[in-house]
């Protein structure tokens, strides 16, 4: 009597999806035969001999797990099975960020991703008070910029899937744009004489608009106004 064809253990496997798999070559026999559970991944339901490498696919948000149970065989003769399984994690994805402006000595809010990543690395690449790289939501923090224009930090985000691999998925940025702390020079006081002219007012600092109030409108210049005050007559 001729002994059972057997088959030796096959070690399981997990790749990210879009990714090649490892050739699997099956010892004993001399024959095999095998059946797949899960032919959403890339390799048939069904199958003889060896399995050739190939690109394993998973377009869900989850691990996908297949199931490979293989069969030797000698003729009519059949051997006990053995199983092994092929996971296929998933390419996860990040939301859109919005982006966001705050003051110098602002606190950000926080700001939380959100997709099928397990977890969410991140770069800055600019000085507001924000480290360089994290993982992870980046809680608010007090922003910087000490300088005279705004500064605009842009962030880098990678959506990662961690399973028994890593599996990275496509990058999003936004802004975090920081304005420094408007300041404005102290103009020159003036003193005229009823009827004369003022000399003209120009406003000059760190700023985009200046806006001015008058607890005296009845000097010749209204109560409130923006930008520079220029030549009026006294009354």
């Amino acid at each position: 009597m001729e002994p059972s064809p057997t088959v030796a253990a096959v070690s399981d496997q997990e790749v990210c999806n879009e990714s090649s798999t490892a050739a699997i070559t099956f010892s004993g026999g001399p024959s095999f035969s095998w059946t797949n559970d899960k032919s959403s991944i890339g390799l048939p339901a069904s199958g003889t001999g060896n399995i050739a490498a190939f690109t394993a696919l998973n377009n869900s948000p989850f691990a996908v797990v297949a199931t490979i149970v293989v069969t030797p065989t000698a003729g009519l003769c059949s051997g006990s099975t053995t199983s092994f399984t092929i996971t296929v994690d998933p390419t996860p994805v990040v939301n859109p960020i919005a982006d966001l402006g705050v003051c110098n000595g602002a606190n950000t809010t926080a700001i939380n991703f959100t997709g099928t990543g397990t977890t969410y690395t991140w770069t800055n690449n600019a000085a507001i008070g924000l480290a360089g790289s994290g993982t992870g939501d980046i809680a608010s923090f007090a922003a910087i910029n000490n300088g005279n224009s705004p500064v605009v930090a842009t962030i880098v985000v990678t959506p990662v899937f961690t399973g028994g691999t890593t599996c990275n998925g496509a990058t999003k940025s936004f802004t975090i744009t920081v304005n420094p702390t408007p300041t404005v020079a102290a103009p020159g006081t003036q003193e005229v004489c009823n009827g004369a002219s003022t000399t003209d007012i120009n406003f000059s600092g760190i700023a985009t608009q200046y806006d001015w109030t008058n607890d005296s409108p009845s000097i010749g210049i209204p109560a409130i106004g923006t930008g520079n005050i220029f030549i009026v007559r006294c009354n």
